[in-house]
Order: C-alpha cells, then sequence, then structure tokens
C-alpha cells in the first residue's frame, strides 16, 4: 500500500504497513490467577456450590484446554484452599466436602460490582443526578477543576500553584481560575434502600435464566454500599409464596423455588424494615419478571396464576399507595417484555409516583446505580 505524505516544498513517497495474521499474545498470568475469574463467574451459576463449579470447569477444559500436566484441576483446587477461598467442612449425616469461605463471597460480590457498575468513569462534576448544587461535605481522594459555587475550602493549593507554573510559567507567574484545583466531596445523605428479588419459579421458567443476573445485581449493589456509602443500609428481601429476609453472605446461594408470586408479603416486609430505618432517604427496588399471583390471609395460602387475579392486584395496589404516603419511592426491574404484564407495572407505577424498567438482562445493573445515586441524594 502506498500514500502520500506532503512537506514544503517537496512530496515524499512511504511505503505503508504490511498487515499478517494476527496472533495472540500468549496469557502470561499464573495458572492461578487466569483460572480464578471463571471459578468466581461459576459460582454464580453453582448457587455458590464450589464442586459443581470445578465440575463445569472441567467440562469446558475438555472444549477449551483450561488445565494442563503441570497444573490440574486438583491442583487449582488445593490452591483455592491455600489462598482462604475453599474450606473443608464437616456437615452430620452429610459427610465431609469443601464451601466457600467468607473471602470467596466477598470476591464474587466484587466481580459482580466490576462486571455491572465497572464501567463508571470519573467525570468533572459526576454522573449522576442531584437535585442539589454546590460541594458536598465530606471529601473523597478524587480532584477536579475549580468550578463556580465550589467553597473556597476546598482549594488544593499545591495542586492549583503547580497548574499555574505550567500554565504560566515561572518568570512572570500569576494564578488564574483556571489553574485552581479543588478535592471533590461526597453529600452525607443517609439512605435506606430494599432490594426486593423474584425467587418463583418463573424466573428460570422456559429455560431462561434472569436468578443469575437478579442475584448478581443483589451482589454488586450490596458492595457498592458498603464501600462507598458504609453509613447507607441495604436490606435483601426475597419472595416467593412468602417472603423473607437474607444477608449479603447468603447471596451466592440463593435459588428458585416452586413458589408463586406473592409481591404482596414481599412490599409488606420491606415496608416494615424500612419503618424501623431512621435515614432521611427509603427506596424499594424489586426485581421480578412475572404477575403476582399469591397472598396469604388468615393462614391460608390464595392462589391464582391465570391471568390477573383484581383481588391480589388491587391489594399490590393499595401498599404502592401506602408506600407513596410514606414518602418510599418503588422501582421496579421487569424482566420481561410481555405486554400483558406490562399493564399492571404501569399501574403498580402510577400508583406509587414510583419508576418502572422494562430490561433486559443485560442492563439490569445500570438502572439501578442510577436510580440508587439519585434517590440517596434526594433530600
Amino acid at each position: 500500500m502506498l500514500y502520500f505524505r506532503f512537506f514544503p516544498n517537496e512530496i515524499n513517497l512511504m511505503i505503508g504497513y504490511r498487515f499478517t495474521e494476527w496472533i495472540p499474545e500468549a496469557d502470561k498470568r499464573k495458572p492461578f490467577d487466569r483460572l480464578l475469574p471463571l471459578f468466581i463467574e461459576l459460582l454464580n451459576y453453582s448457587n455458590g456450590n464450589p464442586t459443581d463449579a470445578l465440575d463445569w470447569m472441567e467440562e469446558i477444559d475438555k472444549q477449551q484446554p483450561l488445565f494442563s500436566d503441570n497444573y490440574t484441576r486438583d491442583d487449582f483446587e488445593q490452591e483455592l484452599k491455600r489462598r482462604g477461598y475453599l474450606k473443608e467442612e464437616y456437615k452430620p449425616g452429610q459427610g465431609g466436602g469443601i464451601n466457600l469461605t467468607g473471602k470467596s463471597e466477598q470476591a464474587i460480590r466484587q466481580r459482580a460490582l466490576e462486571q455491572l457498575f465497572g464501567k463508571m468513569k470519573k467525570t468533572n462534576r459526576g454522573n449522576h443526578k442531584t437535585r442539589h448544587t454546590g460541594g458536598g461535605d465530606e471529601p473523597t481522594e478524587m480532584t477536579r477543576p475549580f468550578v463556580f459555587g465550589d467553597k473556597p475550602e476546598q482549594i488544593l493549593m499545591s495542586e492549583s500553584l503547580r497548574n499555574a507554573q505550567i500554565n504560566n510559567g515561572t518568570e512572570d507567574f500569576f494564578l488564574t481560575e483556571s489553574d485552581l484545583e479543588v478535592f471533590e466531596t461526597e453529600n452525607l445523605s443517609q439512605a435506606s434502600t430494599v432490594l426486593m428479588i423474584d425467587i418463583s419459579h418463573s424466573m428460570i421458567l422456559y429455560g431462561e435464566d434472569r436468578i443469575t443476573p437478579a442475584k448478581k445485581v443483589a451482589m454488586a449493589l450490596s458492595e457498592l454500599i458498603m464501600k462507598r456509602y458504609p453509613k447507607d443500609t441495604l436490606d435483601i428481601v426475597v419472595f416467593g409464596d412468602d417472603a423473607w429476609p437474607v444477608q449479603v453472605k447468603d447471596l451466592p446461594y440463593l435459588q428458585v423455588g416452586p413458589y408463586h408470586t406473592n409481591t404482596v408479603a414481599g412490599l409488606e416486609l420491606a415496608m416494615d424494615i424500612l419503618r424501623r430505618r431512621k435515614a432521611g432517604n427509603k427506596q424499594i427496588f424489586m426485581i421480578t419478571d412475572g404477575k403476582p399471583s399469591c397472598l396469604k390471609e388468615g393462614g391460608q395460602y390464595y392462589k391464582n396464576s391465570f391471568g390477573l387475579d383484581p383481588y391480589i392486584v388491587g391489594k399490590c395496589l393499595n401498599l404502592a399507595r401506602m408506600c407513596r404516603k410514606s414518602g418510599i419511592p418503588i422501582t421496579t426491574f421487569m424482566l420481561t417484555d410481555d405486554p400483558y404484564l406490562q399493564q399492571f407495572i404501569e399501574d403498580f407505577t402510577q400508583a406509587n409516583n414510583g419508576k418502572a424498567l422494562f430490561t433486559g438482562l443485560t442492563g439490569l445493573g445500570d438502572g439501578i446505580l442510577v436510580d440508587y445515586e439519585r434517590n440517596r441524594k434526594r433530600k
């Protein structure tokens, strides 16, 4: 290939690049570092069962080599134990086996956080919308250029003087507004969040896995709050025929059951939790893929899987209105595009004056992050 490069009063004829087949460089990471991310990812699909995850890696190895004679599955498993990701445990009636440690549970949450929220990019003023202007209260490690409205005590003099020297020189030294640099701050508003996760049978119906991305969002959001907003609270509620709270450490092991969808029980438990919280901002996120089909009254279950039951729907709408009166917005993430169910979500959202996202399985984390950041700074 030939191209021309132009210079004053001359033309040089240059030979261009010759392209050959691209051969990827060998992965230079150590075998353990190369295999660990895959193992952590497979734990999401095995509901936290390390033996199943290792078995699947062995199946993958038949198609795409993972192990070798110098580093076998057994070597990887032993190193997982040495590094504190797995532990040998004996359970009465079940014998011995390997289980996850707190380190591996945290690694699963961290990976989910990086996968869903890792594409956040730093900008001068941040990506998250807020109704308030001006600086916050708590300094962070991030810096940015000065803008109108920043507080004088936010100015970093050493960095600002260095910028002035670079931009204006030292012979006729002067400092301008464009040279000023400040440290970023965060508002100290506290938020209490309840994340509701539907674990009814429809979350794995027709061979489509919806529970795994729902769990990933829960783990990522919990890790985000614990690391970035330690003063905030996050409670996780799962709902099927009934509703009950689960701990963050239990999320990798969450499984779908042969349940109907008792949205009423989930909302009642979420509201009861938030009543006991002292934070000024309270909110509910609900991840579901189906219509409410069950409720419990007087110790008896009332179930109807055929169509939208007016009685069950009415109960849900009443709870949505109660949340609205209490100042608790509900953001519903609907993991289906079934037009038959969209009307219920639209009525539910209108009753609460909340938000609804009819989202696919890949965009779930983006929506929750945006709404979390916006709602926690609401007041």
